[in-house]
């Protein structure tokens, strides 16, 4: 009767998610560091590229280099944010500013 109490148990950790997740590996961090790398291109061909990615690279980069992939893979996955942010402020505000204008 015990058996089938732990394995509930262990059905229920399962079913809920509450097992740990799995560290992320060199693949992983490679894999947002490129789309990273990608989004900040095309967020410097609009001419609207942020410091904050630029730092947020350079910082997964050395967390990755040090061997932390977790922390290189989330690192670089804020960099791919700010640089879909700062492409989403290009955009936005390329004919916004004529809206301010004073006639």
């Amino acid at each position: 009767m015990k058996r089938l109490g732990n394995i509930a148990v262990t059905a229920m950790f399962l079913v809920s998610g509450a097992m740990p997740a799995l560290a992320a590996s060199e693949a992983d961090f490679k894999a947002a560091y490129a789309a990273a790398e990608a989004a900040e291109k095309e967020a410097g061909q609009l001419r609207n590229q942020w410091t904050t990615t630029e730092a947020a690279l350079a910082a997964a980069k050395k967390a990755a280099a040090a061997g932390d992939f977790d922390a290189a893979t989330t690192t670089a996955k804020e960099a791919e944010a700010l640089a879909k942010a700062s492409i989403f402020q290009a955009t936005s505000e390329k004919d916004r500013w004529k809206d301010a204008e004073i006639r």
